[in-house]
């Protein structure tokens, strides 16, 4: 018998803690699953909306996970009307799905003007488009792409709650929530 290649995954302090070191890392490598994870949102309509979206910065301690966008897009318009959102991650080699629910803040302006100067010249570009960003053109490229600050806006996502699910040879499934300090409960996978 194989020794299991994910022993994290059987205690839930270290599940909580291997789900914030692949956010984290995220963060930071292009390669890593939870650098592009899916955003899900509900329209003004109460329609679902997924896409996905860049991880920019994951805080432990604040429970938190940061996103830059354009402020004229529909993820916008859509966190306006309900601030609150899901974040889909599935990472293949660990055979981890982590599925989040959260309040979002938008912040701009002066508030990001220290965020929007570490942002690289190229991915500047982003960030002010005309038209805004959903509106209907002509043909694929009838649109001009000018970087604006006024136009960018940091999503900061506040973690109300994690459900975690592994799919090892056993499975398993914990959810770790805000109001219970992160203690977790593991659930019928």
């Amino acid at each position: 018998m194989s020794a299991d290649p994910h022993p994290w995954a059987a205690d839930l302090a270290d599940l909580h803690a291997q789900v914030w070191t692949r956010f984290t890392r995220g963060v930071r490598d292009r390669r890593a699953p939870a650098r592009h994870p899916t955003l899900a949102t509900v329209t003004p309509n109460g329609l679902p909306q997924a896409r996905t979206v860049v991880l920019r910065a994951a805080d432990r301690r604040a429970g938190s996970l940061d996103f830059h966008t354009d402020l004229h897009s529909a993820k916008v318009t859509e966190l306006r009307a309900t601030p609150f959102a899901a974040i889909h991650v599935w990472d293949s080699a660990a055979h981890l799905q982590t599925r989040l629910e959260g309040d979002v803040t938008i912040l701009s302006g002066d508030d990001v003007a220290e965020i929007w100067a570490r942002v690289p010249a190229p991915a500047r570009l982003a960030y002010g488009s005309t038209p805004a960003p959903g509106n209907p053109i002509a043909d694929g490229l009838s649109y001009t792409k000018t970087p604006d600050p006024t136009a960018f806006c940091v999503l900061r996502l506040r973690i109300l709650a994690m459900d975690v699910v592994h799919l090892g040879t056993d499975h398993r499934r914990a959810r770790f929530t805000r109001v219970n300090n992160w203690a977790g409960q593991w659930l019928a996978p």
